[in-house]
């Protein structure tokens, strides 16, 4: 990463204010590195920064801290990774939007590399989901009981419609769940909830898994769950949510038997993938994986 520039007061940048002195004094406990980048993200708290909002030059925080320009850069590598802070070439620093992004990558690396039966990482994956949707029953349906969302109801029409034509609908699953979160005073389930939808659509192709072969079921399910939330019925909402499930947990346990055999030596190597001839085939690549795998 290039040094952060952007001089105090130069054209199309906002000075930022100056960190204060107490940040120059490390915890000799710490590593300097660490210390470098906890004391940035004191300094975010204790001005109040917000997304968006300059920082200080990198001249101005190696004075203030007293450390090393790398110290410094490398310090703004590492909280640009976490989202913390944004780099912008030619601008400056700038406090980060702190997106889930980053978690995501971290689970969805962990969900194709952990150790053992690779299918336990997305079980674990799905079980998560599932269990998100359920504690937030009470809350959906209290938000939604007696209203009607037609932008929800539209993307139910469109899923049921996909699941016929055996077509696959991620766009409007990952919508539709973001819009019931809406209904909930709670960005930050909303956030998860969808940060997990990520990692499940990501990591299902990089284990060759196929899709579940009752799709209308899933996209049913979707409409179960928005009509019993709008009648203010909690426990159908949740018998809804595991009918949400129940597809992609079959096809999950369908897959185990052949996967095991397969790390176990299995005749051809193939057995891992013997359940994707069934469905037309498997779904490959992790880029493309929001426009193939619909959950």
């Amino acid at each position: 990463m290039s040094s952060i520039t952007g001089a105090q007061g130069s054209p199309g940048r906002p000075a930022a204010p100056r960190p204060p002195a107490a940040m120059s004094r490390p915890a000799p406990t710490v590593s300097r590195r660490a210390t470098t980048a906890d004391q940035i993200k004191d300094y975010i708290l204790t001005q109040g920064l917000r997304p968006g909002d300059v920082l200080p030059t990198e001249t101005e925080l190696c004075e203030s801290l007293g450390v090393s320009r790398s110290s410094v850069r490398e310090a703004i590598r590492t909280l640009s990774t976490l989202d913390i802070v944004e780099v912008r070439h030619g601008r400056g620093t700038f406090v980060g939007n702190m997106s889930l992004d980053a978690m995501v990558e971290s689970l969805v690396f962990r969900g194709v590399l952990i150790p053992g039966d690779d299918l336990d990482a997305l079980r674990e994956v799905v079980e998560v989901r599932q269990a998100l949707d359920m504690s937030m029953a009470e809350r959906i349906v209290d938000g939604m009981r007696g209203t009607t969302d037609p932008a929800l109801h539209a993307l139910v029409d469109e899923m049921v419609v996909s699941a016929r034509e055996g077509e696959t609908f991620p766009k409007q699953d990952r919508h539709f769940h973001a819009g019931l979160l809406r209904h909930v005073n709670n960005s930050l389930v909303g956030q998860l909830v969808t940060a997990f939808w990520d990692v499940h659509t990501a990591v299902m192709p990089r284990l060759g898994l196929s899709l579940p072969k009752d799709l209308e079921q899933t996209a049913q399910a979707h409409g179960d769950m928005l009509r019993a939330a709008e009648a203010g019925d909690v426990e159908a909402f949740r018998a809804a949510v595991v009918d949400h499930y129940a597809p992609l947990q079959r096809a999950l346990d369908d897959a185990q038997p052949a996967r095991r055999a397969a790390h176990g030596g299995a005749a051809h190597g193939g057995a891992a993938h013997s359940g994707a001839a069934n469905t037309g085939g498997t779904v490959t690549g992790l880029a493309g994986s929001g426009a193939e795998a619909a959950r």
